[in-house]
């Protein structure tokens, strides 16, 4: 499964978040919810909020967070 991350043009979190998943060459779908208001309605649905970055990780959800928070989560599914 590949997560998916939500991220919003001009957030510095998911910047950050995007360049360690890519320095870590971690596979992930991005979707950009700026101006697109299905993607951002997924997301809110999803995760209950409208905050990004938001991971889907097939059904378990990591919302508003930074790399602090994502090595964590990245661990608990043997992602690093």
């Amino acid at each position: 499964m590949t997560p998916i991350l939500y991220v919003k043009t001009g957030c510095p979190w998911c910047d950050e978040v995007l360049d360690y998943m890519d320095d870590k060459k971690l596979p992930y779908q991005k979707v950009v919810v700026s101006g697109n208001a299905a993607a951002m309605k997924e997301m809110v649905e999803l995760s209950g909020q409208s905050k990004a970055p938001t991971m889907d990780w097939d059904g378990e959800v990591l919302a508003d967070f930074g790399v602090d928070e994502l090595i964590p989560f990245l661990k608990a599914h043997q992602a690093i």
